[in-house]
């Protein structure tokens, strides 16, 4: 943006001591730097206020976009109507009524022990499966 060669900035800090002084010249550098760091702290607001204004508005752009599939989506899949659902805190539900698996059920799931598996030796042969009727297998 702004270049300033080493020449050009030698050719102001003399065209400043003579015009100044060498008694005075720590004090204006020192106004000066004032007022730079002033002009940056204005200049740092002014950014993290314009950023903050961009991600608000990429925010509600977003949010707006996330209603839109929202709204797609309960469109596709609607909700199940209010008598098929049954809150548990409802007084009439009962509890077989909310089970994951009423007694009944066909599909319900079978509870059998945890086999116990033990490594085979080097000479050791696969067993054999036992028989389902109880027969030793022939």
């Amino acid at each position: 943006m702004f270049d300033i060669a080493p020449t050009e900035l030698m050719l102001v800090a003399v065209v400043a001591l003579l015009v100044i002084g060498p008694k005075d010249l720590p004090k204006a550098m020192r106004f000066v730097g004032h007022w730079v760091g002033k002009a940056r702290g204005v200049a740092r607001q002014f950014r993290s206020g314009f950023d903050a204004m961009v991600r608000e508005a990429e925010l509600a752009e977003m949010e707006k976009k996330w209603a839109e599939e929202n709204a797609r989506i309960l469109r596709e899949h609607p909700a199940l109507p209010a008598a098929d659902t049954a809150s548990p805190a409802a007084p009439e539900a009962d509890a077989a009524d909310t089970a994951p698996f009423p007694e009944n059920a066909q599909d319900a799931p079978v509870l059998v022990e945890k086999p116990h598996v033990e490594p085979a030796g080097e000479d050791d042969r696969p067993a054999q499966p036992p028989a389902l009727d109880g027969k030793a297998p022939s």
